[in-house]
């Protein structure tokens, strides 16, 4: 199933926050997105039917194989369009905010080429 732009920004934010805490629960995500809580709520649960997180007896969240190859694949394409865009001269704030924006809808093989060229470039 091909996640929405939103799935990848979710799964993404989970990553990031489980880096940072070692654990994830709805409020943190609600908090770190800027989102209501209900809408979390739906989110997670749709992510959780489609295999993409688990949910423990505490509400800890933990992304499953499938949920960490996407989140770990969008956020890898972050920092990169990011270091990027900021090695153009892009300040850091815009260069984060369109990294994340481009992250969604760039191509496999444009991405690809890019982050070749950023490693023969030694900017990786």
């Amino acid at each position: 199933m091909r996640l929405q732009e939103s799935g990848e920004m979710y799964l993404e934010s989970i990553h990031v926050l489980s880096q940072k805490h070692g654990y994830v629960r709805s409020i943190d995500i609600s908090e770190y997105m800027g989102y209501s809580k209900p809408s979390v709520s739906r989110a997670v649960n749709l992510l959780k039917t489609n295999g993409y997180i688990e949910i423990d007896g505490e509400n800890h969240i933990t992304l499953t194989e499938s949920g960490r190859e996407v989140a770990e694949k969008i956020y890898t394409r972050h920092t990169v369009l990011t270091k990027m865009l900021v090695g153009l001269g892009v300040p850091e704030d815009v260069a984060a905010e369109d990294a994340c924006r481009l992250e969604h809808v760039i191509s496999d093989i444009s991405f690809d080429a890019i982050q070749r060229h950023l490693e023969e470039k030694g900017t990786k």
